[in-house]
């Protein structure tokens, strides 16, 4: 905040205007008024103090300290301070600074203009106290869920009072703030309270400063929370419905802290029955192999100094499905008898060609691999595809040709004596009913 101050009177805004306007009268009793600005500046920098006068007729301008100690007047060091040095001395203006600033600095400076009578103008210098390095103190590592945790941040020499907030993972918490005076300085003291929860573990807990002296960068204090908690343990299976001949893996899956000893797996509340399909390492469990005599409850159990957890797991293994709808177990059926006869074929063309080679050349059984497989697939193609079409023949003549047939004998036994007779009646009617012939397969 700047102020310019003139005579005995401070304007600031629009009253600038009227002091223009004032000034402009000419008259040298309303005309000639020294003009100053109030200056804030942070403890340990430089303080700018400019007094000027628009209508000057030769006259002197002074500048004094809160305890009326001139410090320059003119361009004449009057007081023995290295840190007060002149920037600039003119009729219309006298400027100084004073580098390396205290709290004892602050106050009032007068700057006079000695005319008849001396005119004066007052510039108010503001010094901020710098607030310390803040300091998190109370947190004992590490800390047992449960334990109730309370820290206290701290912070010295601010002015005006600094501002304490609490953060947990840039989330802010609410604190307790407590401020004390020290001269002319503030003593700010903030209290955090907290439960110590297990989902704290390696949080970090902030304590920040907020103070004007110190612009955009407050101060931080950081501390990060260790949480000691018991385990709380789960079986996951690697097979949601595990089947006979698999492979099943158990993982006792947990968080703790410290972590746990080794993990101790049962069976049914005794020692795991099968060591050799049963494995462990670390926290799996592998079952090679599954069939029904590994059913049973298992449990995991993790142990740490805090306290103890036990995950269970029912197992049930479940047969092999084998129960195909019709049309499935048709097309097994076929496949199975392709396969079968692929399997003799390929047996007879390798045996084949296992004896055709070791009859032209003995020596090249040795160094014959097998036989060539992609004339063995030709062969049985064929051979299945021609044995297909002479089933769907066979299947289309029998069912064209089925039926009762008679013999010549039984066609004419009705009203015949005896066999011969019989006979000759069937020729008889042989010869009347054409579609009656008699066929022998």
């Amino acid at each position: 905040m700047h102020l310019w101050s003139q005579g005995a009177g401070t304007y600031s805004g629009n009253n600038r205007v009227q002091v223009a306007a004032e000034k402009g009268k000419g008259k040298a009793s309303q005309g000639q008024f020294p003009i100053t600005q109030n200056v804030t500046v942070t403890e340990g920098g430089t303080a700018n103090l400019t007094c000027r006068v628009d209508h000057n007729d030769n006259t002197s301008l002074q500048w004094s300290n809160p305890a009326q100690q001139t410090l320059y007047f003119g361009d004449k060091k009057a007081l023995r301070d290295n840190r007060i040095e002149l920037v600039r001395a003119s009729w219309h203006e006298l400027s100084i600074s004073i580098s390396d600033v205290t709290l004892a600095d602050e106050g009032q400076y007068t700057c006079s203009l000695f005319t008849m009578p001396v005119k004066t103008s007052k510039a108010l210098l503001i010094v901020l106290g710098v607030p310390e390095k803040p300091e998190i103190n109370g947190l004992k590592k590490p800390t047992q869920e449960g334990d109730k945790i309370t820290l206290t941040c701290k912070t010295s020499g601010s002015k005006p009072a600094a501002d304490i907030r609490w953060f947990k993972n840039d989330k802010e918490i609410k604190g307790v703030k407590e401020v004390n005076a020290s001269g002319k300085t503030f003593t700010v003291k903030s209290t955090l309270e907290l439960q110590a929860d297990r989902n704290d573990d390696g949080a970090t807990v902030i304590c920040r400063v907020d103070h004007e002296a110190l612009s955009s960068t407050p101060q931080l204090a950081t501390q990060v929370l260790e949480i000691h908690y018991a385990p709380i343990a789960e079986i996951i299976p690697s097979v949601k419905h595990p089947q006979e001949g698999q492979i099943l893996k158990l993982i006792c899956d947990f968080k703790a802290n410290p972590m746990p000893d080794p993990v101790l797996w049962t069976k049914d509340d005794g020692e795991l029955p099968d060591l050799d399909r049963m494995t462990v390492s670390g926290r799996e469990l592998t079952i090679s192999l599954l069939n029904k005599t590994d059913n049973g409850t298992y449990r995991c159990e993790a142990v740490n100094r805090i306290g103890k957890s036990i995950g269970e797991y029912t197992l049930f293994v479940h047969d092999i499905s084998t129960t195909l709808s019709p049309s499935t177990t048709t097309l097994f059926l076929t496949t199975t008898a392709a396969i079968s006869a692929w399997s003799i074929v390929t047996c007879a063309i390798t045996s084949a060609a296992a004896t055709s080679t070791t009859l032209k050349d003995p020596s090249a059984l040795s160094d014959q691999t097998g036989p060539d497989h992609a004339v063995i697939g030709g062969v049985v193609a064929v051979v299945v595809f021609v044995t297909l079409c002479l089933i769907i023949v066979l299947g289309r003549y029998l069912a064209r040709h089925k039926g009762t047939y008679l013999t010549n004998e039984a066609k004419g036994a009705e009203d015949a004596p005896d066999a011969d007779t019989a006979i000759i009646n069937a020729e008889g009617n042989q010869a009347n009913a054409e579609e009656k012939k008699e066929y022998f397969i």
